[in-house]
């Protein structure tokens, strides 16, 4: 089975618009480490907020040596975390938005997508029709969207 780690922020922006489980769909199971976990408890109060342990195809996993943490300095723990675990699992992709981490996971040769990446796949796939109104309800509801991303996703979707 593949191993695909994935960050916070991709998570919350598929809660944002009810469709965590593409992530099911596309990968069977995910794991995250312990500080996505912090990271996405930290917004309880959000009407989109799931508790994801009670999910059961992502699992949550502890870093092995949390004192690598030190040396990434430009990453907030959720994403230097992921780092972490992917290079200790040997994982197969990350899935991580924020571009110095993306950056980095490059450096170390990791696979890396992010949300507007899987909402691609999820098309490509079938498991969705079109991807242009999900792209829509993400900024609808404060997900910040770089134009000319979009602009190129909808392309690569057929959606222009």
């Amino acid at each position: 089975m593949r191993k695909i780690i994935s960050n916070t922020t991709p998570i919350l922006s598929l809660l944002k618009i009810n469709k965590l489980s593409l992530l099911e769909d596309l990968y069977g199971k995910i794991i995250i480490p312990t500080a996505v976990y912090q990271e996405i408890e930290k917004g309880k109060e959000k009407p989109y907020y799931l508790d994801l342990k009670l999910i059961d195809w992502i699992e949550i996993r502890e870093i092995r040596n949390p004192g690598s943490k030190d040396y990434f300095l430009d990453l907030d723990e959720g994403e230097a975390e992921v780092l972490i675990l992917a290079k200790e699992q040997n994982a197969d992709l990350i899935i991580m938005d924020e571009i110095m981490g993306r950056r980095i996971a490059k450096q170390f040769n990791l696979t890396v997508t992010g949300t507007i990446g899987v909402l691609l796949k999820t098309k490509e796939k079938g498991f969705v029709n079109a991807i242009k109104e999900l792209l829509t309800e993400l900024q609808e509801r404060g997900t910040w969207l770089n134009s000319k991303l979009i602009s190129k996703a909808l392309e690569l979707a057929n959606e222009e």
